[in-house]
């Protein structure tokens, strides 16, 4: 039978946050060198939860030295590492190859230089709040289910704990602070799933801004 929730987390919860990191990226660290994936799993798990890496090291060297066998995979028992692009023999060897340089950075104290996020999971990892908002709310469906943006922040500000909200003003305040060049803004939103337009005449930051102002704006003022 599959693994249960707890189960997973247990054995594999850290490797899968490592193995999500990779979405859309390739499979390309060297001995020498992580690649751009891990870089971004190290720059923001450093900043957020640097005692992950540990865990993280030693699930994906257990995974690699202890790969699942006949049994467990009949039984389903199993975490499966997902394609990244690499053949099958190479994988045990590219999962040490990433424990090395977890281990390195941990015992070295080399953390990533403070930056944007330059991965799909890193975007998602570091705003999540609004990642859930502009997919959520902000889809291509947007249209067709209310009159216009302003229409659907208030739906969110109105149908959300005020302390998710508060939370989101945060995150945007963090993000308009990294003063992105307007297409990297563009990028930012789209990354985390907004798939319409700012509204008229507003550019992506200038509708940022004009989104915190509304939701940080006590309840009855628009």
């Amino acid at each position: 039978m599959p693994l249960s929730p707890l189960e997973h987390d247990r054995r594999y919860g850290e490797l899968d946050q490592v193995m999500r990191a990779y979405l859309g990226q390739p499979a390309d660290d060297t001995p020498e060198q992580a690649g751009q994936a891990l870089t971004a799993y190290l720059r923001h798990t450093w900043h957020s939860r640097p005692w992950a890496l540990a865990v993280a090291e030693r699930q994906l060297r257990e995974y690699a030295d202890n790969p699942p066998g006949r049994l467990r995979l009949r039984l389903g028992e199993f975490y499966a590492i997902p394609d990244v692009g690499l053949p099958q023999g190479e994988i045990q060897s590219w999962l040490r190859c990433l424990a090395d340089h977890i281990r390195a950075s941990v015992e070295t104290g080399e953390v990533p230089a403070p930056a944007p996020p330059v991965t799909h999971w890193e975007w998602h990892a570091r705003f999540p709040e609004l990642g859930q908002f502009l997919g959520g709310w902000f889809s291509q469906d947007m249209p067709d289910e209310f009159d216009d943006h302003h229409a659907a922040v208030e739906d969110y500000r109105h149908s959300t704990d005020p302390q998710l909200v508060a939370r989101l003003v945060g995150e945007l305040q963090e993000l308009l602070a990294l003063e992105l060049d307007e297409s990297d803004y563009a990028l930012a939103v789209a990354e985390l799933g907004m798939e319409v337009d700012p509204p008229a005449p507003y550019s992506p930051s200038g509708w940022l801004a004009l989104l915190t102002g509304q939701l940080a704006a006590p309840a009855g003022e628009d």
